[in-house]
């Protein structure tokens, strides 16, 4: 079996996946066979494990791994592939935004929303957002609920601009099916709890008019999300 390579450039994830999808198309790894680990496969690739997670996710997407989580990732046989024409159109590979790039952008505009909208809310959308929080827990669908706040507060922070910005990156979110596989795999009922907690310790410094404080929650709730998903949005990501 032949040796991985290293890779050192921009867009990892897509180029792990092509090398990983590689291995798999010229027999290295067969229909049923579990791929390395996260950890092992970054080690030999010389990248970080949310980079590969990413590419992971994207081969599971394209039909060439199952990711099962908590056993492992596993190739698939040709009957579960898309044809190639139908690859060549899927966004995946080619021209999807990644989950951590989605993440990233948010970390660099929400928290500026959170602090403004600590500053500029009426009472009416402090309600609104209180309302949308204290549903969430309790709710049939949580993801409505915690869409509904984070774009309320970017509607609070009384600039237009970033208000719109938040909801194109909620629209790239919604298209990225990276983003909603990871989302499906590994965002469950203890993870909304714990988004839950994180979503009060905002409203609470929305409610006290602390800026700072919001910002700081808001900033702790999206590096939250990062880590449940598995992926590195911080500003020295690799992708």
């Amino acid at each position: 079996m032949s040796a991985f390579s290293p890779i050192s450039v921009s867009r990892l994830y897509r180029m792990i996946a092509a090398q990983i999808k590689e291995k798999i198309q010229d027999g290295s790894y067969r229909a049923g066979e579990r791929l390395p680990s996260e950890r092992e496969l970054a080690e030999k690739l010389t990248v970080s494990r949310p980079s590969v997670r990413e590419a992971l996710i994207a081969l599971e997407i394209e039909g060439w791994v199952d990711v099962r989580v908590g056993t492992g990732v596993f190739v698939t046989g040709p009957e579960l592939r898309m044809n190639a024409g139908a690859r060549d159109e899927a966004s995946s590979l080619t021209s999807e935004i990644g989950a951590a790039d989605l993440l990233q952008a948010r970390l660099l505009i929400e928290p500026v929303c959170a602090e403004l909208a600590a500053r500029n809310a009426t009472p009416e959308q402090l309600e609104q957002m209180r309302q949308s929080i204290m549903a969430l827990p309790h709710s049939g669908s949580p993801t409505t609920h915690n869409d509904t706040l984070h774009l309320l507060m970017a509607e609070a922070s009384g600039n237009a601009a970033l208000a719109s910005i938040v909801q194109h990156l909620w629209k790239l979110s919604e298209a990225s099916a990276i983003f909603m596989k990871l989302n499906q795999h590994y965002v469950y009922d203890e993870v909304w709890e714990k988004a839950h907690v994180e979503h009060l310790e905002l409203l609470t410094a929305l409610q006290k008019r602390r800026p700072k404080a919001a910002r700081g929650a808001m900033h702790a709730h999206l590096i939250g999300i990062s880590q449940r998903l598995g992926l590195d949005a911080n500003d020295d990501k690799e992708s």
